[in-house]
């Protein structure tokens, strides 16, 4: 039976007892806290991901979306490591290759971020989506580049199965074969090719968390095919946020250097680079000038214009002359033109570096291939388009001691523009994937509570 005295003491209990338990309770609580990023003071916070009127706990998210704070710190060291090399003039140790010389803005800070990318990065690919339009790509062709970085993504040691480690996810869509398979001729329309990159991404984001905690953020593509920035406008945060490997990095297209990377346009006849690589020295060079080509796009016309049968000393052809090679042309001039034509790309650039021909650019608004470390003016030569009539001024004004030390620049960075199968340290892959580590590591994210 019930003590009929318990009713009347109860309010001291409540007061004595029960308030200053809960109380006790509130300041464990307030004094065991602890922020959810270590690292969120390196760079500005950005909203990156929707917002909720009552998040869950922080022990709920991480089981939903991993622990992106490790992740993030991970890269937060390789940043460290990175600035403290930008100012170290001792070079890393490295038995293969240590970048040195003006050839680079900075070769301490570049080599201690290629060493990083080794050490750190590692890479998520999405399984779904079947070929030819997801996970396979043409490797032949000036665009087979694409299909060639796509299936060493898909076979590299970099790769993770694991998503709640990964730094990176790759979204495996074939744009040359979206347009190859999906375009219907004579068709304006774009949204038939841009609803295929959007039901992808969507498919993406309802089947896993990670798209969602970033809006792509730390999402790529990889697209040669000129209409690549057209197709992927299709998914709006694809376009906006994420980063696009493009052939086509035209910044007056929507091309954004400091999320998107430029690729190089690279064509193998044969399917490997043999017989593409080397050529004489620069003192054997007896042609000063050399170009090849259709006339596309107004660059290329008024290139003709002013120096097509012009002058035997500035080699420009529409349609090479009989008896006379295209590659070893390439390798009897000092300087190689490579203007745009319908879109900036050009497989011209990477021909000219192969063969120790110095490039000559005729673009307007290109975004030139791993510019964040390559110092481009050492081993090429920018001429404005307005200046064509100029050419052979501007490329005769040159000092040959400058010439000689910029063909010597070219030969040393072919390595950086070489297809290797299967790829090698430096080369043309791994350049691409430092391009997009690069800028993954100047993106941070934080932990979402949705």
């Amino acid at each position: 039976m019930a003590d009929p005295s318990s009713s009347s003491s109860s309010p001291k209990f409540v007061y004595f007892v029960v308030i200053p338990l809960i109380m006790l309770s509130a300041l464990v609580l307030i004094f065991n806290h602890k922020p959810s990023s270590s690292f969120s003071f390196l760079l500005p916070p950005q909203p990156l991901s929707p917002t909720s009127a009552a998040p869950p706990p922080v022990v709920e998210s991480k089981r939903k979306y991993g622990d992106l704070d490790m992740v993030e710190a991970s890269l937060a060291k390789a940043r460290a490591n990175i600035h403290e090399a930008r100012t170290n003039n001792e070079s890393s140790y490295d038995a293969d290759y240590i970048p040195h010389g003006p050839l680079y803005r900075n070769p301490n800070a570049f080599h201690r971020s290629y060493l990083e990318m080794e050490k750190t990065l590692k890479i998520y690919i999405y399984e779904e989506g079947d070929p030819p339009l997801y996970h396979y790509g043409n490797s032949l062709g000036i665009l087979g580049i694409e299909g060639i970085i796509l299936h060493q993504i898909e076979i590299s040691s970099f790769r993770t199965t694991d998503p709640l480690r990964a730094h990176l996810f790759f979204l495996p869509i074939s744009f040359q074969s979206i347009s190859n398979y999906a375009y219907v001729v004579h068709n304006r329309a774009w949204y038939p090719l841009q609803n295929i990159a959007r039901d992808y991404v969507n498919l993406i984001s309802t089947r896993h968390p990670f798209w969602n905690r970033s809006l792509g953020r730390d999402h790529f593509i990889v697209g040669c095919h000129d209409w690549t920035p057209k197709i992927s406008i299709g998914a709006e945060n694809l376009y906006k946020n994420s980063i696009r490997v493009l052939c086509n990095a035209n910044t007056s297209e929507g091309f954004k250097p400091g999320t998107d990377v430029s690729m190089p346009e690279i064509h193998l006849p044969e399917g490997t680079t043999d017989g593409l690589i080397g050529g004489p020295p620069a003192e054997e060079r007896s042609v000063l000038v050399f170009y090849a080509g259709g006339i596309h796009g107004y660059i290329r016309q008024v290139l003709m214009e002013q120096w097509r049968n012009k002058d035997p000393e500035v080699q420009v052809h529409e349609y090479l002359p009989e008896n006379m090679s295209y590659y070893g042309m390439f390798r009897r001039s000092k300087y190689c033109v490579c203007p745009s034509g319908w879109e900036v790309a050009s497989p011209r650039m990477v021909e000219a570096i192969y063969m120790g021909c110095i490039p000559v650019l005729l673009k307007d608004h290109y975004a030139k291939p791993f510019d964040d470390v390559l110092e481009w003016t050492k081993f090429a030569v920018e001429v404005e388009v307005k200046e064509i009539a100029n050419l052979k001024k501007i490329l005769m004004a040159v000092p040959r001691e400058q010439y000689l030390e910029m063909q010597r620049n070219g030969v040393r960075v072919r390595r950086h523009f070489e297809v290797n199968f299967p790829p090698k340290r430096y080369d043309v892959f791994h350049m691409i994937l430092h391009s997009v580590w690069l800028r993954r590591i100047n993106v941070q994210l934080h932990q979402p509570h949705i």
